[in-house]
């Protein structure tokens, strides 16, 4: 058994106990090859939950503020997706988007499954936000199939100030692939890369249910926390 089967073995049946959780949809996972799970996000604990439900180990490349040891909780979820991952930390200082892009891209290029929160940060209200088309990018240049992911219930596990988490039913359904067959070899210009990512997203939306809010959620942050 791998070192991820290992960690799944224990993670996976003790996060069903203290989250009971609804899969939904695993089989369109394909069972090899590279595949981008593109997913909507409401809690740092998410990548755990997508990890669990998905029968192929995830890489994420995701913001190092994920891995903030700085409480007991956090340093528990930490370390938990760690465990699980495998796990790379993105965004290190003076690393620049492209570099960022070109990570994504080996890990894809290597036949992996790759997990993305599109909207770039946590939702702050729960609803679903646009999408940054660094993800049609991806698909597009990689030929990778993007397979929508949406998350329920998460959001009420640990909301920005909880210190402890509370414990209910978490939904992971995961979506048939998105069809950008009419955007395929125009990776390089901005429009096909705004609709392909629309359509990514309206995907994701029609399985998490959430309103979709034609702004980015990293700015709506910006007015709230500013207020």
């Amino acid at each position: 058994m791998s070192l991820y089967g290992a960690a799944k073995a224990v993670v996976a049946p003790a996060s069903r106990v203290l989250w009971p959780q609804r899969v939904e949809g695993a089989h369109h996972v394909p069972a090899q090859g590279p595949v981008i799970l593109a997913a909507n996000h409401l809690s740092i604990i998410d990548p755990l939950f997508i990890g669990v439900a998905c029968p192929r180990p995830v890489r994420f490349i995701a913001k190092k503020e994920l891995f903030d040891e700085s409480t007991l909780v956090k340093r528990m979820v930490s370390r938990t997706l760690r465990a699980l991952g495998p796990v790379s930390v993105d965004r290190r200082p003076g690393q620049s988007s492209q570099e960022a892009m070109d990570n994504s891209v080996e890990v894809i290029n290597g036949g992996e499954v790759f997990g993305i929160f599109p909207e770039g940060t946590r939702s702050p209200d729960g609803h679903l936000y646009k999408g940054q088309t660094g993800l049609a990018w991806l698909a597009l240049s990689t030929g990778a199939p993007v397979v929508p992911v949406a998350l329920t219930g998460t959001g009420r596990i640990l909301p920005p100030g909880r210190k402890i988490p509370s414990f209910n039913r978490v939904g992971v359904s995961f979506g048939e692939p998105v069809d950008l067959s009419p955007w395929t070899g125009r990776a390089d210009k901005a429009k096909p890369r705004r609709e392909a990512t629309d359509a990514i997203m309206d995907a994701i939306a029609k399985l998490s249910g959430q309103d979709q809010i034609a702004r980015y959620a990293a700015s709506v942050k910006a007015e709230i926390e500013g207020k």
